[in-house]
């Protein structure tokens, strides 16, 4: 889809009054519907509009309209702009401005993404603060001027930056951390409510589908030293 002029009604007003192109070469041309055109000719759309000259505008040369008004089935094309602009470079956005009155807040702000956030990378808390590397790092190895006395604070409570902002450098720094496979673990210790617990009742109305346990006999000692005794004195009558 081609582009349409600058002031597209204000032009199908002057191409009406000044032409005897079609509304759908007007239309066409000026990206309206024919309709519109139509409404524009009766002066029920666009009142009050004062009209536009393609021609003085270098958006239509005078050739061009002579040529579509004598044939119905051409349609106007926007003529080529001969100012050429140059293209527009994006600006890298700097550091975060940070107001004079919160400045010295920010080695306490620094101190509290270090030690709640260790994800975080130096750049996403320069984003956050707008700090520098130099005093993130000296934060970090405590050899800041000042690193005495330096209390962490949240930056968003300073407002430094907002929740949204911090919320998203996490969860940007969380998918960047290689995941941890879960280890196995041994056997852990009971714990003391378990061990210590006395022992159930039994149930009488337990299930009696099921086999007991064998219960084992109890020894009877002199029974045993008998049959003792009885063995030595058969060795003895072997002898």
């Amino acid at each position: 889809m081609s582009q349409g002029p600058l002031m597209p009604k204000a032009t199908a007003v002057w191409l009406v009054e000044n032409t005897s192109l079609s509304f759908d070469q007007i239309a066409d041309f000026c990206k309206l519907h024919p309709l519109e055109v139509k409404g524009i000719a009766d002066g029920e759309v666009a009142a009050g509009i004062k009209g536009a000259d393609p021609i003085s505008m270098g958006q239509l040369t005078r050739e061009e309209i002579e040529k579509a008004q004598g044939d119905t089935n051409h349609r106007l094309r926007l003529a080529e702009s001969r100012v050429k602009l140059p293209e527009q470079k994006r600006v890298k956005k700097g550091p975060r401005y940070t107001p004079v009155s919160r400045r010295h807040d920010r080695p306490n702000a620094i101190l509290w993404l270090v030690r709640n956030h260790p994800e975080l990378k130096d750049a996403q808390i320069m984003r956050l603060v707008g700090t520098t590397k130099t005093t993130i790092q000296q934060v970090r190895e405590r050899t800041h001027w000042n690193s005495a006395s330096l209390t962490p604070m949240d930056p968003v409570t300073l407002g430094l930056c907002s929740q949204i902002d911090l919320d998203f450098e996490v969860q940007r720094a969380a998918k960047d951390r290689p995941q941890v496979e879960a280890q196995e673990h041994g056997g852990t210790l009971m714990p003391a409510e378990v061990s210590t617990a006395p022992e159930r009742p039994a149930d009488p109305f337990a299930d009696m589908s099921r086999p007991k346990p064998v219960e084992e006999e109890a020894i009877d000692v002199n029974s045993v030293f008998a049959k003792l005794k009885t063995l030595k004195r058969d060795d003895e009558d072997e002898e």
